[in-house]
């Protein structure tokens, strides 16, 4: 699932299809908003099979129910929550890139975690379309979500800032995504 055309969300997807063509026997699905596909040099590539998604659109993966939702991000940018079913059904939202003028809780209720991007602190507030600490905190918190897992934050701000004025808001312990972590939700 790729949330938006902004290079640091998809271009990985480059090198997988590289990856995919020589490695797998039936192409991988990747399901991304209109137009995307037209930015990559893979576009066309056997290893990849591309599948639009829009905002409000519900599909089934495997065992698994998704659903994208449009952020607040200039160009379009699909936040998503994926549902698993079972005795024991949970659920995950990722926020992709938004600005304040979304919310999680467009996903639904219930979220058992939330993936968020908090790039800045509060200080930074309306300086781009992304959240601060405090922002997605709050966000977290009138959506009555379980748990909140931060990423996207940028390389200058403090991760232990960051976490603090979101904690605070959310009223909460919150974690932060790191490379090699694996979250279970």
């Amino acid at each position: 699932v790729l949330s938006h055309e902004h290079p640091d969300h998809w271009t990985d997807v480059e090198s997988f299809a590289v990856w995919a063509r020589h490695n797998r026997s039936d192409p991988v699905p990747v399901y991304a908003p209109g137009g995307l596909r037209r930015r990559s040099y893979f576009a066309a590539d056997p290893g990849l099979a591309w599948e639009e998604v829009e905002p409000a659109q519900t599909l089934r993966v495997g065992g698994l129910e998704c659903r994208f939702e449009a952020t607040d991000h200039g160009p379009p940018t699909l936040a998503l929550r994926i549902d698993t079913a079972g005795p024991s059904p949970r659920s995950l939202a990722f926020s992709a890139d938004t600005g304040p003028g979304w919310s999680v809780a467009t996903l639904g209720e219930g979220i058992g975690t939330f993936l968020c991007e908090a790039t800045f602190t509060r200080d930074h507030e309306g300086s781009s379309l992304h959240l601060s600490g405090r922002q997605a905190g709050a966000m977290a918190a009138a959506a009555g979500v379980g748990r909140l897992v931060l990423t996207h934050r940028w390389p200058t701000v403090s991760a232990v800032a960051l976490a603090e004025e979101c904690a605070e808001a959310f009223g909460g312990p919150v974690g932060q995504a790191v490379i090699g972590q694996v979250v279970r939700w």
